[in-house]
């Protein structure tokens, strides 16, 4: 009567089993707080110095980031990210719809990246081509966010400077964090 037909076919349709879920909600859940606390000192920083907000926000590269590196596979960078939007606006509330467009903005870049190289290649390159790219919008965007057209010249360009290289920096961070984690044995051994 049975023959193991059906468990076979569902078991190739699951892209993301159970242990690839959970490793993305715990990076989700420590990104997100992260996230949160970001969100939190938004305000203070857009008053007091408002030429690293731009890097600031580049920390929300972190879950994508660190998922990848971790399990190396298809759609946990925006997976983690949404899990990471969610921990991050039970902390923040106030910026639950900023959290949630961040996160699939950024994880949607993150895949599209992975995708063009088929989910193939693991190199650092490939996560700081993401990051550059991340960094160039939150350069656009914090420079209408934050009226940076008002500012100095050189504080001008340094708030750009930093926009751009916050994601990268962070990135960095991330790839740092998800070597740690693969090297503990957590995520999926690969060889690329």
């Amino acid at each position: 009567m049975f023959d193991g037909k059906y468990c076979g076919q569902v078991a190739r349709v699951s892209r993301l089993s159970t242990s690839v879920l959970l490793t993305c909600a715990a990076i989700g859940v420590a990104t997100g707080l992260v996230g949160g606390i970001a969100g939190w000192l938004t305000v203070p920083l857009l008053g007091w110095l408002p030429v690293l907000y731009g890097f600031v926000l580049g920390v929300h590269v972190l879950p994508g980031i660190i998922a990848q590196e971790v399990l190396r596979m298809p759609w946990v960078a925006l997976t983690t990210h949404v899990l990471a939007a969610l921990v991050s606006s039970a902390l923040a509330p106030i910026y639950a719809w900023q959290f949630v467009g961040t996160a699939i903005l950024f994880g949607g870049i993150q895949e599209l990246v992975a995708a063009v190289v088929r989910y193939r290649s693991w190199a650092p390159w490939r996560y700081f081509i993401s990051a550059v790219v991340i960094g160039a919008i939150v350069a656009a965007a914090v420079f209408f966010a934050a009226d940076v057209d008002e500012f100095a010249l050189w504080a001008q360009i340094v708030y750009l400077a930093l926009a751009v290289l916050g994601p990268v920096a962070w990135t960095g961070v991330g790839l740092a964090v998800g070597a740690g984690l693969r090297r503990a044995g957590i995520g999926r051994r690969t060889t690329t």
